[in-house]
């Protein structure tokens, strides 16, 4: 009982906490301000150390929603994790992680940023590796390495703004010189690591190993968005730079991560491959020049994306935690409020007329057709639109229409909790996106394109709903088709082998190269030659000195007896 009071406390404080930000967000929109609580902890000469916290509209729509997307995270957790025994570890580590990420948030200070930042990677890290398997150490360690990758980049970035003068990063949106790309580059490697996008892709799903309430806050709100966040923040310094490097990579991470979930069986990591698809559709119109436009559809993707991860937490909690979407099969029947949410989800995502996903992603599909980009670009974005309703079409499929394959020895109850939970997302899955619209643009857009490009969204939302429905027909049908084009599966369904990349160094080879560079140098001739000898050289040389330092009297009276000896001989 005191658990379940400490859940509901938590929870309760974060949606309290989350609608008063939002709220905040409403007027400080409406009037157009920015405050700035700044404290001075230490003045030393010239040298000032302090906290600074930003409250803007951008910084509090954006709390308010992970904080409200957190309380339904904890209050779902409750039962979640109703017979672990470390209950309260768990629910301090989310608690941490909120914490980082509300300094990341509000920080203009890139030092206070980092400690967000930093935060975000080590408690990740804690909660990847909560169930203490092999899988989950494996999953762990290549997500703290990634990450580490984007914090020495934020560290350099730090060092590199000393040149400036200070931390706060708007002072210097306008100051432009060649010395600043160093400065970008920086910040959207490090951008590019939370964010996973290729080459640095291969954690996301791997992180999958923690705890499924985890990955629901992790995927939707916090950690993987930090690096775009991050990004449109620092928005008008990339503008000054040509990013089409960055769009490239940004535009395959969509298009890899949605071919790649049409032939994963995993259900945690086809969604997290849908997260991946939708961060770079996030990272895509960014570099296409539109930040409040990522920023609209960072906020809708966050609702219903934590409640298809809720959903699909609650079907493998019945299922005996079995993750394979094979097994599953006929859940309608059983679990009907959760699947009726986890269609309501998968359709917002796959960009349904007038649910939140619709509003984000046809405005972005639009604003990109007129904004008058190359082929490639049009082809590869509508594409991967296409493959975002085939997997969705896919999941759907398999947990409802097939024929049921799942185990006899189930239990199919709703619990209340889990389902207080997700009616509140349902809710926001449903209407945020068009309150969102409503009040980021005050009025609405208007985009005069011709009539094949207005349909073209439409067309292949239909051309995508054909093929994941005749990928799962033929799947089930005729599995002598999938042996016969094994390779081209092994590759598309792998990410493009980018595990086996990102992995590479910490295979055995390496691992006896690195052996063997260390016992030959750093324990072996290298140590005997440059660390004892040189100890050796500097023992001897200080004990002449301290010798000819307490006898020189001795000394200068044998070396005046030996040259006058020497000169009488002479």
């Amino acid at each position: 009982m005191n658990n379940f009071l400490f859940y509901k406390m938590s929870s309760f404080f974060l949606f309290i906490l989350g609608l008063i930000m939002i709220l905040i967000g409403f007027y400080f929109l409406n009037l157009d301000l920015i405050f700035m609580l700044d404290w001075e902890l230490i003045s030393l000469n010239s040298m000032l150390i302090t906290l600074t916290l930003i409250f803007d509209w951008v910084s509090l729509f954006f709390c308010g929603c992970v904080f409200f997307i957190s309380s339904m995270v904890i209050l779902y957790s409750h039962t979640y994790m109703l017979n672990d025994e470390n209950k309260f570890r768990f629910l301090y580590l989310v608690l941490m992680f909120i914490f980082s990420m509300f300094m990341m948030i509000l920080s203009p200070n890139l030092i206070s940023i980092l400690i967000g930042w930093d935060g975000l990677g080590l408690v990740s890290y804690c909660l990847v590796v909560y169930f203490q398997n092999y899988k989950s150490y494996s999953a762990g360690m290549i997500t703290i390495l990634t990450n580490r990758i984007g914090d020495v980049s934020i560290l350099l970035s730090i060092s590199w703004m000393m040149n400036f003068g200070s931390w706060h990063f708007f002072y210097y949106f306008s100051f432009f010189n060649n010395w600043m790309i160093y400065l970008m580059v920086l910040l959207v490697l490090a951008a590019f690591t939370k964010s996973a996008q290729i080459p640095f892709s291969s954690w996301l799903p791997a992180a999958m190993a923690a705890p499924t309430p985890v990955s629901a806050l992790v995927h939707s709100s916090t950690l993987v968005t930090a690096g775009v966040y991050l990004l449109i923040r620092f928005s008008d310094l990339l503008y000054m730079f040509n990013c089409n490097i960055f769009l490239f990579f940004s535009m395959m991470t969509m298009f890899m991560s949605g071919l790649g979930a049409n032939f994963e069986f995993d259900l945690k990591k086809v969604i997290a491959l849908s997260t991946l698809s939708q961060l770079g559709l996030m990272m895509t119109i960014l570099f296409l020049g539109y930040p409040y436009l990522s920023y609209f559809h960072l906020l809708t993707h966050a609702f219903f994306k934590a409640l298809l991860f809720l959903c699909a937490g609650l079907m493998i909690h019945v299922m005996n935690d079995t993750q394979d979407i094979r097994f599953m099969g006929g859940l309608s029947n059983q679990l009907p409020f959760t699947i009726t949410c986890f269609c309501i989800s998968n359709l917002s995502l796959c960009g349904f007329p007038y649910l939140s996903g619709f509003y984000s992603k046809d405005m972005i599909l639009e604003i990109m057709s007129f904004n008058g980009s190359n082929f490639f670009i049009y082809f590869i974005m509508f594409i991967s639109v296409g493959l975002t309703v085939s997997y969705s079409v896919r999941l759907i499929y398999y947990t409802m229409i097939i024929y049921p394959y799942s185990y006899s020895c189930q239990n199919y109850e709703e619990d209340k909790l889990m389902n207080i939970s997700m009616f509140f997302l349902v809710i926001m899955s449903i209407v945020g996106g068009s309150l969102i619209s409503w009040l980021m643009f005050s009025s609405p857009v208007f985009l005069i394109i011709p009539f094949f490009m207005k349909i073209m969204s439409l067309i292949m939302i239909l051309l995508g709903f054909l093929l994941g429905f005749e990928l799962s027909i033929s799947y089930v049908g005729f599995f002598t088709s999938y042996i016969k084009m094994y390779n081209i599966y092994l590759y598309v369904g792998s990410m493009w082998f980018l595990p086996s990349f990102s992995t590479y160094i910490l295979t055995k080879s390496s691992l006896d190269l690195i052996n063997n560079l260390n016992s030959n140098l750093e324990i072996g001739w290298g140590e005997l030659v440059f660390s004892k000898l040189s100890f050796f050289y500097v023992v001897v040389l200080s004990k002449v000195m301290q010798f000819l330092y307490y006898n020189n009297l001795k000394i200068y009276m044998f070396s005046f007896f030996l040259f006058t000896f020497m000169f009488f001989i002479y």
